[in-house]
């Protein structure tokens, strides 16, 4: 059950949430431990009753019954439904290549490109 739910864990909660939380156990008394975010614990203690009708309507049935939430660092996971990008348009990169024109620093250009293309692909 637990496998199931780390696989559709971005689709169940939402985005948002999913970026800051990963379940990491889930005993047979119902109780499913949370890894979270230090940034989002106490939004997560307040919507607890919200997430845990969510995971169970995923299941069908009542599964979940508390949240155990333990506060860090979560552990890396694959980032699940990453948006897809779309490729830039002459316009687009020809844009960005302008703004990137005054920076000299080879290793930085490259990463604020990837940024760049990350960002404006991304959008619309």
């Amino acid at each position: 059950m637990l496998t199931r739910l780390k696989a559709q864990w971005v689709a169940i909660i939402g985005p948002n949430l999913a970026a800051t939380t990963w379940p990491t156990a889930l005993g047979r008394d119902g109780v499913l431990k949370l890894h979270a975010a230090s940034s989002i614990a106490l939004e997560l203690q307040h919507r607890a009753p919200v997430l845990i009708e969510r995971i169970n309507v995923f299941f069908g049935r009542p599964v979940i019954v508390r949240l155990a939430l333990m506060q860090g660092p979560l552990p890396l996971v694959p980032l699940l439904g990453a948006p897809i990008l779309r490729p830039l348009t002459a316009n687009e990169a020809k844009g960005l290549e302008d703004r990137l024109s005054d920076i000299t620093e080879p290793e930085l250009r490259a990463a604020l490109a990837g940024l760049g293309k990350a960002v404006i692909g991304a959008e619309g």
